[in-house]
């Protein structure tokens, strides 16, 4: 099978030769193919070039497009901070919507227009040029926490939540509808799947996720999916609070960050909801063996049974030795 192919198996319920492999790779790949992660960060073509390299020098299932949180808010006319070798920060101390009224004045970008969200719909475009044929290509968008996070500053959201819902409501009901049509243009590129990230999420409790974040998440995911396309939601941190509401998002594959254990989150969400994960990026990927690597992860395909994709808790840090990532590309080819 090819990587696509195994990819599109699993999400179907249906026999796979080997597991599929898809940790997030992205200031390793930068290392790996001896670039800067500014240019990484800026440059679809030298992401595309590193992506394709990790890829095939890893034996990974998909490539993507993913390198940072700020495409959109930057499009929109965010302050963002850039860095020579690490990803652009959002300037949160003068967040764009620093003044709620502001909202009512701010227009989706055009994802088809020169800025950061274009370059992201080229590197989608050129990397299924380059490997579409035999792997996934993943194109990626801002959950609805995190885009509103990244617009009003994250403190500043946290305390919304309790003074003005509505203004929650207004300001994810924006972003998800900026962030169907970035979908939709990745799309349009030849975009094979969509990542949904939406880190800010983990720092509410499941009441509030319950209330708001995740009918938001819900129709972000569903018009995605209707573009014809499977998405893998991921939410950094600790989710065991909210992993139940995850599970109920209608993603087609549920990534997790090291912090919630597969088993639970199995036991929240059923046996068919696909998993991915859950290695600690850290302290079991860069700083184990390749005889731990491959132990944690015998442990989480225990825990997740056959509904399971082959990946680290989040983002594989530079410097992780590649004798560890070769372990996990050698465990996912030993199961199905």
């Amino acid at each position: 099978m090819t990587g696509k192919d195994r990819i599109l198996a699993k999400l179907r319920g249906e026999p796979t030769d080997s597991l599929p492999l898809m940790p997030i790779t992205m200031m390793f790949a930068a290392e790996l193919a001896g670039v800067r992660y500014d240019d990484y960060a800026r440059d679809h073509r030298v992401l595309t070039d590193a992506q394709v390299a990790v890829a095939d020098r890893f034996g990974f299932d998909y490539v993507s497009a993913i390198s940072d949180p700020a495409r959109e808010a930057s499009d929109l006319g965010a302050e963002v901070e850039w860095f020579d070798d690490q990803p652009p920060a959002i300037v949160e101390s003068r967040a764009l919507l620093d003044e709620k009224s502001k909202l009512a004045g701010l227009r989706p970008p055009d994802p088809s227009t020169p800025g950061r969200m274009r370059d992201r719909v080229e590197a989608v475009r050129l990397l299924a040029e380059r490997t579409g044929a035999t792997r996934i290509v993943e194109g990626w968008v801002e959950g609805p926490c995190a885009m509103s996070a990244d617009l009003r500053g994250i403190n500043t959201l946290m305390l919304d939540f309790f003074d003005d819902p509505p203004f929650v409501e207004a300001l994810f009901d924006f972003t998800v509808r900026m962030e169907v049509e970035f979908a939709r243009a990745q799309v349009e590129a030849s975009a094979t799947l969509i990542g949904v990230g939406d880190a800010a999420a983990s720092l509410i409790g499941p009441r509030l996720y319950a209330r708001y974040v995740l009918p938001y998440e819900q129709r972000l995911i569903a018009a995605i999916r209707a573009l014809g396309v499977p998405v893998r939601l991921h939410i950094c941190g600790n989710t065991r609070r909210i992993v139940e509401g995850m599970g109920q998002t209608g993603a087609d594959i549920i990534d997790l960050d090291s912090p919630t254990s597969l088993g639970h989150a199995r036991r929240a969400m059923g046996e068919t909801q696909v998993l991915l994960g859950n290695i600690d990026p850290v302290r079991e990927l860069r700083d184990g063996t390749p005889e731990s690597v491959e132990a944690v992860l015998a442990e989480c395909y225990e825990q997740a049974g056959a509904a399971y994709i082959c990946g680290a808790g989040c983002e594989v840090p530079r410097g992780t030795p590649h004798a560890n990532l070769e372990a996990m590309a050698r465990f996912a080819r030993s199961r199905s």
